[in-house]
């Protein structure tokens, strides 16, 4: 086992690592901008390095810095958390060829996922069902492109292979607006990742967001962990997630599980990983997988009892899965809250001092976040703060706790989207369960992108 680790990160899901390397009797190393000095988990790691200014391509994103600051306290491994570099195959390979493991799947198979073609593709061949669409890359000929958009039908969503979070796509709804859409998609793509290359898929017109969590070792050991459903979103961003889906059939979700892990097998997956799915009127359709932990793996713990990081931590140290898929249970329900710095409704950013921060308690919550009396939210990153995540014995339990323990909570001195948390916790739609990716955007009037 691992005897220091460096959490190249920040925010709670620093603290969240740091929390699980004490328990194991890890050392940790925290790196931090200039911006995040005074944090909680930087007066709480082991040891901590600045690695530059406040802009993220200035610290948490300059490899080089990162790397240093392993070499320099004598780190064994790197957890790169999620966002920032823990999808990056360039900075899993400098990190491994630099003498330390990195905590997440080799390199080849960060590139394998991360190229949305190449990624569907793989699951094809394993067996995933995916989102009937274009058989690679589109090609440049317009004539092409029609021909593949007919025999798809419309609508169609156009995606750059090299995207994500949200963006790079582009729903097109007739003939007559493909060609441009491809063409601004392909910029766009160019622009924000380095990589033109689109793709093109049916575009579901209600589908739900469900999420498969896996778990696979080094020596062809893989399980999954049940399911999650985030389809509480807008322009693609999660706002609440929760596990298990409801209203969906567990034979069919242990179903799609396993074909996930197997999955795993064939492409010799190491790590935590996530399978992302549109499910609509009972079928499965396979759009991306993260090879890293999501932001929401907090639910899944809560009904599994398993700790993820830890196991990420024990699977890239070399050690077998500690249980199988029988020995996989899962119990009552989980909802999470991302507690965000912005106006409840029109979601612009609210960074500034929080004067006052009072953080709920009681039977079943839990509460992930860096923050506290006296924070100064910063403008440069991200603007979640925390997490809030209730468990109950069943969904009805899990969203009365949310209720009362959003109405706890307390944060002066900043907007948060608390108010709209309590607005969905007591919205009759999401008490039944099964809404679309597209009801909070309904909801509050957003025109789909």
């Amino acid at each position: 086992m691992f005897e220091k680790i460096l959490i190249a990160n920040r925010g709670e899901i620093a603290l969240r690592v740091q929390r699980a390397c004490r328990e194991l009797g890890i050392r940790t190393v925290a790196v931090h901008s200039e911006a995040d000095k005074d944090a909680k988990y930087v007066k709480l790691a082991d040891e901590s390095v600045c690695i530059g200014p406040a802009p993220s391509n200035l610290s948490y994103l300059s490899v080089p810095a990162v790397i240093s600051a392993a070499e320099v306290t004598d780190a064994q491994a790197i957890h790169p958390g999620y966002g920032f570099l823990s999808e990056n195959a360039d900075f899993a390979e400098r990190v491994e060829q630099s003498g330390f493991v990195f905590i997440g799947p080799r390199a080849e198979t960060i590139r394998l996922m991360g190229d949305k073609v190449s990624a569907k593709d793989a699951m094809r061949k394993a067996g995933v069902p995916c989102v009937p669409g274009s058989d690679g890359a589109l090609p440049d000929d317009p004539v092409e492109i029609i021909k593949t958009a007919k025999k798809i039908g419309y609508p169609v969503i156009i995606k750059a292979a090299g995207g994500g979070g949200g963006r790079g796509m582009r729903v097109v709804h007739t003939e007559a607006a493909l060609i441009n859409a491809v063409t601004m998609t392909k910029a766009e793509a160019q622009a924000a990742f380095g990589n033109p290359v689109v793709y093109m898929e049916k575009f579901l017109e209600n589908p739900r967001h469900i999420e498969i969590q896996i778990l696979a070792d080094q020596h062809g050991n893989a399980v999954f962990l049940g399911d999650r459903d985030c389809s509480m979103q807008r322009r693609h961003q999660k706002i609440i997630e929760e596990a298990p889906a409801p209203l969906l059939n567990p034979k069919l979700r242990d179903k799609i599980g396993e074909r996930c892990a197997e999955a795993c097998r064939k492409i010799k997956y190491r790590g935590a990983g996530t399978f992302e799915f549109l499910y609509e009127n009972g079928e499965f359709y396979f759009i991306e997988m993260n090879t890293r932990l999501q932001v929401e793996h907090t639910v899944t713990e809560m009904i599994t009892g398993i700790d993820l990081v830890q196991q990420q931590i024990f699977i890239a140290a070399g050690e077998k899965l500690q249980f199988r898929q029988r020995d996989v249970e899962l119990r009552g329900h989980a909802i999470e809250c991302r507690i965000n710095a912005e106006d409840p409704y029109n979601f612009i950013p609210s960074p500034g001092t929080i004067n006052r921060f009072h953080m709920p308690g009681g039977p079943g919550v839990r509460i992930d976040t860096h923050a506290y009396g006296g924070y100064v939210v910063p403008p440069h990153y991200d603007s979640m703060i925390g997490k809030l995540i209730t468990y109950g014995a069943t969904r009805e339990q899990a969203i009365a706790r949310m209720r009362i323990a959003l109405s706890e909570m307390y944060v002066e001195g900043i907007k948060t989207n608390i108010p709209l948390h309590a607005d969905l916790m007591a919205d009759a739609a999401f008490h039944l369960g099964g809404t679309s990716i597209h009801y909070l955007e309904q909801k509050l009037g957003i025109p789909s992108k």
